[in-house]
């Protein structure tokens, strides 16, 4: 990872922003993924999916440890992201499913 150094403020704030603005396309990209994944669940159950969340967060913990960022705080972002995610392949399995 490339961590550009910055001589001012502005810039350094500049630089986190550009950061910020690619998190949340990630994130869209993420959710993208998980609608479609909706679409080869049979169940709710299996939209829930468990054991893959938490193999998920187990990953994330890890790689925020390599990183050294705090593993709680991904564990949390990721946590709230994937509940949230959750909710809408549930509406999107549903919807899947009335059609």
């Amino acid at each position: 990872m490339e961590i550009k150094k910055c001589t001012t403020l502005e810039e350094a704030r500049k630089e986190i922003d550009k950061v910020d603005t690619d998190i949340v396309a990630l994130i869209a990209k993420r959710n993208n993924y998980i609608k479609q994944i909706a679409h080869f669940k049979t169940s709710i159950d299996e939209v829930k999916a468990e054991d893959r969340i938490n193999a998920v967060i187990s990953r994330v913990r890890e790689q925020a440890i390599s990183l050294d960022l705090s593993p709680n705080l991904i564990n949390d972002l990721y946590v709230r992201m994937i509940d949230a995610m959750v909710e809408s392949e549930i509406v999107e399995f549903n919807n899947a499913k009335s059609h």
